[in-house]
């Protein structure tokens, strides 16, 4: 057999013998049964995934982080259920701390796995998407660099006759690690960002932008053709203040709403790793 082609075999059969991201959490949730703290987590990234997986908006996370006094949480735990010395007790343990790191780190890369397989960068939850859809009511609202499309489907979900415009640029199509741009969930037209506010902004009351590009200027540019504008439309933007979102000059000039009513657009957006994204009202 030709030496590339056994080589690319081999590669292939141990991709398929490796255990899936969430076969992974669904054999840790098995081992984790009789510690609660773990197997909240770990249920909810299972559920989160089905609901995806499902074409459904998941739920709000926790926390996807190993407590720091988990571990003599489980050394309680295991000397309550074993008398001392019991071989059992002793396996449980040796068994369930090596496996921490493991879970922890799972539950850490779960943004990364929505990102890969699903193409989803911010986490759009349903009680998220219900506090959307109060704030802009039945307005008529165009998002930009939509992705997949799941801030517009969740929208239009709710408000069925809402005129909802989602657009992207679809550049990510043109990427082969993640599904951005490749299952899109809605109608998405071609169009960037600032193409897309020119074309319709005459027709919107909202532009709605989740997670620009890190250090691009796009943002930037969106930000200054809306003031540009005789048209006073609110950009409502979710990323994360001078992190992995987002421009320097974007978030230098943007001039930020803050009451109430963004209060309440935060409510359900909290973070649930070390990304601390929010949703911001910018004019």
């Amino acid at each position: 057999m030709n030496p590339k082609k056994l080589k690319q075999l081999k590669k292939r059969a141990k991709k398929r013998a490796t255990p899936s991201y969430i076969e992974q959490l669904t054999h840790y949730r098995e081992l984790f049964k009789n510690d609660p703290k773990i197997l909240v987590m770990i249920n909810n990234v299972l559920e989160s995934d089905r609901l995806l997986a499902a074409g459904l908006p998941p739920q709000q996370l926790p926390v996807l982080q190993v407590p720091d006094n988990f571990q003599d949480e489980l050394f309680a735990r295991i000397n309550q259920t074993y008398a001392i010395g019991d071989p059992a007790g002793d396996a449980e343990w040796d068994q369930l701390s090596a496996a921490l790191p493991k879970v922890d780190q799972l539950l850490r890369d779960f943004r990364d796995y929505v990102e890969e397989q699903y193409g989803m960068w911010a986490y759009i939850s349903a009680p998220f998407l219900k506090d959307l859809a109060d704030f802009v009511g039945t307005a008529p609202v165009l998002e930009v660099m939509a992705g997949n499309g799941y801030v517009s489907k969740g929208l239009k979900r709710l408000h069925p006759r809402q005129t909802v415009i989602t657009t992207d640029s679809k550049a990510w199509t043109h990427e082969t690690d993640n599904q951005t741009g490749r299952q899109p969930v809605t109608t998405i037209e071609q169009l960037d960002a600032v193409s897309a506010f020119q074309k319709y902004a005459d027709q919107v009351k909202f532009v709605i932008m989740a997670w620009s590009p890190d250090k691009l200027t796009i943002d930037w540019d969106l930000l200054q053709a809306i003031r540009a504008s005789t048209y006073d439309v609110p950009l409502i933007c979710i990323g994360e203040k001078y992190g992995a979102t987002g421009s320097k000059q974007f978030w230098d000039h943007a001039n930020y709403q803050t009451d109430a009513a963004v209060e309440r657009l935060n409510r359900h957006f909290r973070p649930f790793d070390l990304i601390h994204d929010q949703v911001y009202v910018i004019r």
